[in-house]
This record gives structure tokens, C-alpha cells and sequence, in this order.
């Protein structure tokens, strides 16, 4: 299954470069933070859900890094561009070994399952 999105024969030219541009920085970071660990929880600040993601692999014992854009007030522009990239529309996005495994919920059903182990140990 894959999401739609909008090729590039639907862009105008002149704002194709915009487009790839536009906050590539943070992507980038984000990029980098995957290359460099098996799990990342990126969050905002105020938002209870990134605190119940990194509660929950705390007690698990398990490392990871977080990377806080923002909160409700400021950096919501910046946090768009990792939205549009992923395809996923909310805070915390975790990625295990480079792989998008979702929020808070769906953390804690790997969790529970014993699938996030597998991931970790495979």
C-alpha cells in the first residue's frame, strides 16, 4: 500500500526547486539521526505523547534518540515538512532501524507483542 503523492509532472518547474527546499534542513537532521541509531522518537515539546513514548522505552530499557521540534506555539511550519515527508500527521513519529513504526499507540503494541525486540535484534 502506498500514499498518493503528487508527481512531479503535476509541479510547475519553477517551484519544483522550492518544494525540495523547503525546510530540508530538518529532514536532513532527521536523516542523519536515523543513520546513526536503531531508534528515534522525534517529538514536540507540551505534547504528552512523545513523554509516554520515551516513558515506555525507558522502562523497556531501551536507548534511543530524541529530537524535539518545537511545541503547540512555534515550529509547526518546520515540523510540516516531516509530516510531508513521512506521510504521518502527528507527534511522536518513531522509527525503528530506519523504519517508520508510527506513535506512541502503535510503539506500545510492538512493545507488547515482542515485536519491537525482534526488530531491535534483527
Amino acid at each position: 500500500m502506498s500514499r498518493s503523492i503528487l508527481d512531479e509532472e503535476h509541479i510547475h518547474p519553477a517551484i519544483r526547486a522550492v518544494i525540495s527546499a523547503s525546510n530540508a534542513d530538518i529532514v536532513a537532521e532527521v536523516k542523519s539521526a536515523l543513520a546513526a541509531n536503531s531508534v528515534v522518537v522525534v517529538g514536540m515539546g507540551q505534547n504528552p505523547f512523545p513523554r509516554k513514548a520515551k516513558k515506555a522505552l525507558d522502562a523497556a530499557g531501551i536507548a534511543y534518540t530524541y529530537l524535539e521540534y518545537g511545541n503547540y506555539f512555534s515550529g509547526w511550519r518546520r515540523r510540516t515538512a516531516l509530516k510531508m515527508w513521512t506521510g504521518w500527521p502527528t507527534l511522536p513519529m518513531i522509527f525503528v532501524k530506519g523504519v517508520l513504526i508510527g506513535g506512541a499507540d502503535d510503539l506500545a503494541k510492538l512493545l507488547a507483542s515482542g515485536e519491537l525486540a525482534q526488530r531491535l535484534a534483527g
